[in-house]
């Protein structure tokens, strides 16, 4: 019985490591930041994401425990009017890397659970179509922050 339980607790590890290691995502995020904007109920975070993979990463949304809603926007100027439209996913080829950044993408959060304040970091999670989760510090700056 006891060499049962034994093979039983190897195959567990076994599978749940394999588990792991194919919703490792290759998505890294560096630079993570959004302005602190006193009295607003939203704000635009920005980072910078490399596909480090082989294969194309697809980024269909994120959440924040900080904010009830979370966006991908990306800020577009047509005819001379600037307009945010919303993006229902994301696709980074291999080996690029695309820049969340004002006047163009970002994540876009609405009310917040709390005002964060200049130095705190807010949490978020990129949500992957392959179902991976990607965990974000965004680092929060003055209003006049570039």
């Amino acid at each position: 019985m006891n060499r049962l339980a034994a093979l039983a607790l190897a195959c567990t590890a076994f599978l749940t490591s394999a588990i792991a290691a194919a919703q490792a995502s290759p998505l890294l995020v560096k630079d993570a930041w959004m302005r602190q904007v006193p009295g607003a109920d939203t704000a635009a975070v920005y980072l910078v994401l490399q596909n480090t993979g082989r294969e194309p990463v697809i980024v269909t949304g994120a959440r924040s425990s900080a904010a009830h809603h979370v966006m991908i926007h990306e800020t577009m100027t047509a005819a001379g009017k600037t307009q945010m439209r919303h993006r229902d996913q994301l696709i980074i080829p291999p080996g690029e890397r695309v820049e969340f950044k004002p006047g163009g993408l970002h994540l876009m959060l609405s009310g917040f659970t709390q005002q964060p304040a200049v130095g705190e970091s807010v949490p978020l999670v990129l949500l992957l179509a392959n179902g991976a989760e990607v965990p974000v510090e965004a680092r929060v700056r003055p209003l006049s922050a570039q």
